[in-house]
């Protein structure tokens, strides 16, 4: 059988080895220092006031959440992604009310949510997906008093002309899963530019404790010193891996323009895409599993997109606005291609070759 080409492989050295090797002789293994400088590390990067770490990005979004006080309230979410996203509205109380996303870009636009937008909601919880960034101008709704929380999961080092995401939101999450721009394993952090916001959302981690005091409510969201220490090793290689992840998009690019029944998800206008996923969609009907099941077949790794939230059946009965017909589809026609710097330009020809062989 031909080598197996992963769908994501972290790139992992000595560097991890040695900061993980200083927090484990310190035997200071949970949260402290290192994980103060991981923060700090990443507040630097998108030049956001606060950064707080977290054991996960849905940690993350439902610590934002808990502390923005959504109980009863409406929050606007994306139909189109991981199921994380409305289950954090749900845990904290809060009332998730599903939109549509754009085909192309496969993110929520402004447009989507002012036909999406009543008087009762002043919540959005957008998603920007697969290191594709939101459009400028949902963030500029703040000034309506809108409250921003971003599930910005995979889109660490995305930017909006020379803007990061991260600094745009009232308060935007990342994701250091595997799968990731860079990784921890498992963990998330907080950005914020909010110092109270950021205040509360530290205590509510910490089982609410202000001041050394037991003051308010929480729970044990802490990160290990563990975790941080691969975290500020990853921290330092971000910018290497985005670059080797758009130079590889490129190939594929090139690649996947000779077939007809594909089509690449289409950058935001200004933006830098920095590829955490690679996903295109099949514009023939039921032909995607098909390509799954023979790409798999050749021992090539795929995901779908991600999911539509309304298909699924823990979502079945919540609000929704409008068909959500662009969420669906992709649901039922994106794939996920394989990128990680083991990838080699050999395998991503193989990989659309074999694509191209299906409909032979």
């Amino acid at each position: 059988m031909r080598k197996k080409i992963f769908l994501m492989r972290p790139r992992i050295d000595n560097n991890e080895l040695k900061s993980v090797k200083k927090v484990l002789q310190s035997k200071m293994l949970t949260e402290g220092e290192f994980t103060d400088k991981f923060e700090q590390s990443v507040a630097r990067y998108v030049h956001a006031r606060y950064a707080i770490a977290t054991t996960s990005a849905t940690t993350a979004i439902h610590t934002a959440l808990e502390c923005l006080d959504v109980k009863k309230k409406k929050v606007l979410v994306s139909d189109f992604t991981f199921p994380a996203t409305a289950l954090a509205v749900i845990l904290a109380g809060g009332i998730p009310v599903l939109a549509d996303v754009d085909k192309k870009t496969m993110n929520i636009t402004k447009e989507i949510i002012d036909y999406s937008l009543t008087d009762k909601i002043n919540y959005i919880l957008p998603v920007s997906l697969f290191g594709n960034p939101l459009e400028l101008e949902i963030y500029q709704l703040r000034s309506q008093g809108l409250k921003i929380i971003e599930d910005a999961a995979t889109n660490l080092g995305t930017q909006i002309g020379d803007k990061y995401v991260g600094s745009l939101a009232d308060v935007t999450c990342f994701s250091f899963h595997p799968r990731k721009i860079i990784t921890t394993g498992e963990g998330g952090m907080i950005t914020t530019n909010n110092k109270s916001l950021a205040e509360r959302c530290k205590a509510y981690k910490t089982f609410g404790k202000i001041n050394g005091e037991f003051s308010g409510l929480g729970t044990n969201y802490k990160i290990s010193d563990i975790l941080s220490a691969v975290g500020l090793a990853q921290m330092k290689k971000l910018e290497n891996i985005i670059k080797k992840r758009v130079r590889m998009a490129k190939i594929y690019n090139e690649l996947l323009s000779k077939l007809d029944f594909v089509e690449i998800q289409e950058p935001t206008k200004h933006s830098r895409h920095t590829y955490q996923s690679y996903v295109c969609y099949i514009t023939k009907q039921n032909l995607r599993d098909k390509i799954r099941k023979r790409l798999a077949e050749f021992n090539i790794e795929t995901q779908i997109g991600t999911y539509a939230l309304h298909c699924l059946p823990t979502f079945r009965n919540t609000l929704r606005v409008g068909r959500l017909e662009n969420s669906e589809f992709l649901y039922k026609n994106s794939l996920t291609l394989p990128l990680h710097e083991e990838l080699t330009e050999e395998d991503q020809e193989f990989v659309c070759n074999s694509i191209k062989k299906v409909i032979r």
